[in-house]
């Protein structure tokens, strides 16, 4: 018995002591850097959509290049759905997007849940473009003034990308 209870102590006292000892904590910890614009671009993935109009605008800026800003019902409105199957999910826009565009999706889902934050930021646009229909697509440029716009149209992806070209050459004065 006396064996066993020698056994069980030197157990507990192994176990004990190779629990790691804390981290002693740093007097001035370093202050959390914002990401500079590469890294920030590089988290981007060129092509992608995201969702923040600020981080948008910063790109955009960054790349010289326009904003396509997607007004959209995602989980509702058919032709929102029509227009990402038929063409935002097509190779022929993806690769036109992914060297051209800096893709923003403005979503007013029903069922998706979305941020207070997010869903404040897209009603805000929403009112100040005056957009009062999904989908609706708005072009604007790297300092967010509207260049053109325009909504779904038949035809597939190389066919949108070639009216997104169009309506993004400068009008003559």
């Amino acid at each position: 018995m006396k064996l066993f209870i020698t056994i069980l102590l030197l157990s507990l006292v192994m176990v004990a002591g190779c629990t790691p000892a804390p981290e002693p904590a740093m007097e001035n910890p370093p202050e959390p850097q914002e990401p500079t614009i590469d890294e920030a671009l590089g988290a981007y993935g060129q092509g992608e959509w995201i969702t923040d109009y600020q981080e948008a605008l910063r790109y955009a800026q960054e790349l010289g290049r326009p904003i396509l800003m997607n007004f959209t019902g995602s989980d509702w409105c058919s032709w929102c759905i029509k227009l990402r199957n038929e063409v935002f999910s097509r190779q022929e826009f993806t690769d036109y997007a992914k060297d051209n565009l800096v893709l923003l999706t403005i979503d007013f889902p029903r069922v998706n849940n979305q941020s207070q934050a997010e869903r404040a930021q897209n009603n805000e646009l929403q009112e100040r473009l005056g957009i009062t229909g999904y989908p609706t697509i708005v072009l604007v440029n790297s300092e967010g003034v509207e260049i053109n716009r325009t909504g779904y149209r038949p035809g597939g992806a190389s066919s949108y990308v070639d009216h997104l070209k169009q309506l993004l050459v400068p009008k003559a004065k």
